[in-house]
């Protein structure tokens, strides 16, 4: 036999494996379902969406009943059509909160920045860390570097205590049962340090980073609030301890909070207190 007949055949490469996947399928069609629905055509039923989709009427009443138990769509009673539902409106307005503190806050970071001469930020909470939606750096030769749409995790950063501060008690305790890596000696990794480190912003209206992440750097943080009272963003300005003296703390904070504050304002928020639940 041959050396070429001996080899075995080689087996096809599925270069993108998800292509042919099922569940993919399922989820693509979910999303272009939602995306059937337009402004003249609110209500729809299964037979039109189905026709619409190019899909059997089963695969249509199978995903219209997983989105339905998700909030994402809702049915007629009497009809029996489906329309988009307020879970959508939801996940919208989490988008829209993101989007309206990115652009509010633009100005007065700059401004902050050039008060301070540190780098300024904002910070909003991803899951276990938190991402930079702005990183204004400092003019200073001296300066940290610029860390936007950088993720970092929440409880060792300043701007993520504030973050931790706004959550719902379960939220909290959640949070809590995931493991905290040391990354510096000044690390806050115990629960019970996190938490006394989190009731202090909630006493004092912001909060201080000294050496929690990274080594030679300070930062103090406060907190953004939305205009329904609910914590959605943290303002923070680091820079070098060398700078950042302790003693000079009892000073910047009150300048961080009063940035944060207008741009808790431009959001809406009328100053009360804020929802801790």
């Amino acid at each position: 036999m041959s050396e070429e007949l001996a080899r075995p055949a080689r087996k096809e490469i599925n270069r993108n494996p998800r292509r042919n996947s099922s569940r993919l399928s399922s989820v693509t069609t979910a999303i272009h379902l939602l995306k059937t629905f337009t402004e003249e055509d609110q209500k729809l039923g299964i037979s039109e969406l189905a026709k619409r989709l190019s899909v059997a009427k089963s695969t249509v009443h199978r995903l219209a009943g997983a989105l339905l138990n998700e909030g994402l769509l809702q049915q007629d009673p009497e009809t029996g059509r489906y329309g988009l539902g307020v879970g959508l409106f939801s996940l919208g307005s989490m988008v829209r909160s993101r989007l309206d503190v990115t652009i509010e806050s633009k100005i007065i970071l700059k401004n902050l920045r050039e008060k301070t001469q540190e780098n300024v930020r904002l910070a909003v909470l991803e899951r276990q860390s938190v991402v930079y939606l702005h990183d204004f750096e400092s003019p200073q030769t001296l300066c940290l570097r610029s860390a936007t749409g950088q993720l970092k995790p929440a409880f060792c950063t300043a701007e993520g205590l504030c973050l931790l501060a706004g959550l719902r008690t379960a939220e909290l305790d959640e949070f809590m049962t995931y493991p905290r890596k040391e990354r510096e000696p000044n690390t806050l990794t115990t629960e019970a340090d996190l938490r006394q480190a989190v009731r202090l912003v909630k006493r004092r209206g912001y909060a201080f980073e000294d050496e929690f992440c990274d080594a030679g750097t300070r930062c103090v943080a406060a907190p953004i609030y939305n205009a329904q009272g609910r914590l959605v963003a943290a303002l923070g300005v680091a820079g070098p301890r060398l700078r950042i003296k302790k003693n000079a703390v009892p000073r910047l904070a009150p300048v961080v909070i009063e940035a944060a504050g207008e741009i808790s304002q431009r959001m809406g928020y009328v100053r009360r207190q804020p929802i801790y639940v």
